[in-house]
């Protein structure tokens, strides 16, 4: 068993923790982890991407070959379209519709939503809304990773649960259960979309 995930948004939205939470989640499982180099983080507002591989086997190589991605995490709905070459024919893509405008030439978001649209498993939702709904407005990354928990095979919902609320324990339990409150909201949202 294995997934193959591209992470990817803006710098600062928080790509980083989902990656933490999800490799806390791997490794408890007993699985083998593989993460590429994250490029983009030195500069808040510049593109985040990474790839993290899971599997059941052993794993020799961090990067995902091209069309060969089970899914993409995206907190920035064009950053996911930028990732459509790597996707398998039978994966997911699970990304956030707002949009952060951060050049001069950003696309109609219209246009942008459109070709999302297109694939065949994609979950759109508007993680910041949601966050914001929640309580936490900070937390829309743990919303888009709790929509994705509805297609992440490899690791369940609560191991996912227990990996929030450890790598975020130091920030006091008000805040991990900010976002839990922020994943569960995803998840739920996750089952419009998800048969």
């Amino acid at each position: 068993m294995k997934q193959d995930i591209i992470l990817s948004g803006v710098g600062g939205q928080g790509i980083l923790s989902i990656a933490t939470v999800i490799g806390w989640a791997a490794l408890e499982e007993n699985l083998h982890l593989k993460q590429a180099e994250v490029h983009g983080m030195s500069q808040r507002g510049g593109d985040v991407q990474s790839n993290l591989r899971l599997s059941s086997e052993a794993i020799f190589s961090d990067l995902i070959p091209k069309g060969e991605c089970d899914l993409i995490l995206s907190l920035e709905p064009m950053e996911a379209l930028r990732y459509l070459p790597w996707l398998s024919r039978r994966g997911w893509i699970v990304t956030n519709t707002t949009p952060f405008v951060n050049i001069p030439n950003y696309p109609p978001i219209e246009e942008v939503m459109e070709a999302l649209s297109a694939v065949p498993n994609v979950i759109t939702l508007d993680c910041d809304a949601i966050a914001r709904e929640t309580g936490s407005p900070r937390s829309a990354n743990m919303v888009l990773l709790g929509a994705s928990a509805a297609v992440l095979d490899i690791i369940s919902p609560e191991k996912l649960r227990e990996g929030i609320a450890a790598i975020f324990s130091r920030k006091g339990e008000a805040i991990v259960a900010a976002n839990i409150a922020a994943f569960n909201a995803g998840l739920e949202e996750s089952k419009k979309f998800v048969k």
